[in-house]
């Protein structure tokens, strides 16, 4: 029998709906993240890919065929991000 809650308790015929995967497959501007951040805090700007992946998750009961989407959404922001990051550091951009 399946569950009908999240492991947070959270009814599934009341949570809120899961974003669409693409929307996620763009990072934000790392730049934003780097400046702001505290010395030794992990800055991730494809967090709410990789937060969308786990609610895709949390929803279907760890049924991995079922979250394709979304991982493949977060892997493509990673890469966008990395392939960002290095232009910028072959065209000499420095980020404080």
């Amino acid at each position: 029998m399946a569950s009908r809650t999240t492991d947070g308790g959270v009814d599934k015929a009341t949570a809120p709906p899961l974003p669409i995967p693409q929307a996620n497959a763009a990072p934000e501007p790392y730049q934003n993240h780097f400046k702001n951040k505290a010395v030794s805090k992990f800055v991730d700007p494809c967090a709410e890919a990789s937060k969308a992946s786990m609610d895709c998750m949390n929803h279907n009961d760890y049924d991995r065929d079922k979250c394709l989407d979304y991982f493949q959404a977060y892997r493509d922001c990673k890469k966008a991000w990395m392939e960002q990051r290095k232009a910028d550091r072959r065209a000499g951009k420095q980020v404080d």
